[in-house]
């Protein structure tokens, strides 16, 4: 029943957020010279997918975990990106494609091994990864992988139509900060 909502909600975020979209894109030419950041994740049923996602931090950053990269390396562009989340919208690709849902747990990488084995025991890796989730709006990230896990895991079996459009609702008026930084 969802994958309906993300398919209306994804091809509709895509088609009116166009403008905004290029002006992003605009911008992150500007700002870094490659506004698109792409990297493989871990999907549905440990499958890999290429996430794309607004270019955040500086292009000769290490590819690591958020809570693991450097303040340092977030761009100013990058941090307004990271605090108004609108460095997601190009994942609406992978909404639309099949490859994500709006609401999930997040994607991971593959080198995020104690993750990865709490989320295999869960089963958290049977539903398609999403931009958002319990987890995201209540500051809960991948630096506490068993709780982040859990957390998933709980969600995806309580998960119904009305807690998908309150996490959306949630994540759009702004709750939750993302993913932490070392500072």
């Amino acid at each position: 029943m969802t994958r309906f909502f993300d398919i209306v909600f994804s091809l509709l975020g895509l088609v009116l957020g166009l403008p905004f979209l290029l002006l992003i894109y605009i911008a992150g030419l500007l700002d870094t010279g490659a506004p698109l950041f792409r990297q493989i994740r871990v999907g549905r049923y440990q499958q890999p997918f290429t996430l794309v996602k607004f270019r955040t931090m500086k292009v000769d950053t290490t590819s690591v975990a958020s809570h693991l990269a450097s303040a340092s390396s977030i761009t100013k562009l990058g941090s307004f990106l990271r605090k108004t989340k609108l460095d997601e919208l190009p994942q609406l690709w992978n909404v639309l494609k099949g490859e994500m849902s709006l609401v999930g747990p997040r994607p991971n990488l593959f080198n995020q091994d104690e993750l990865i084995a709490e989320r295999q025991l869960l089963g958290v890796y049977n539903a398609r990864p999403g931009i958002t989730g319990v987890a995201q709006v209540n500051d809960i990230d991948m630096s506490t992988p068993r709780l982040l896990a859990e957390t998933d895991a709980l969600m995806l079996r309580n998960l119904t139509l009305p807690l998908y459009f309150k996490l959306l609702f949630q994540t759009v008026l702004g709750k939750g900060r993302g993913d932490r930084v070392v500072h």
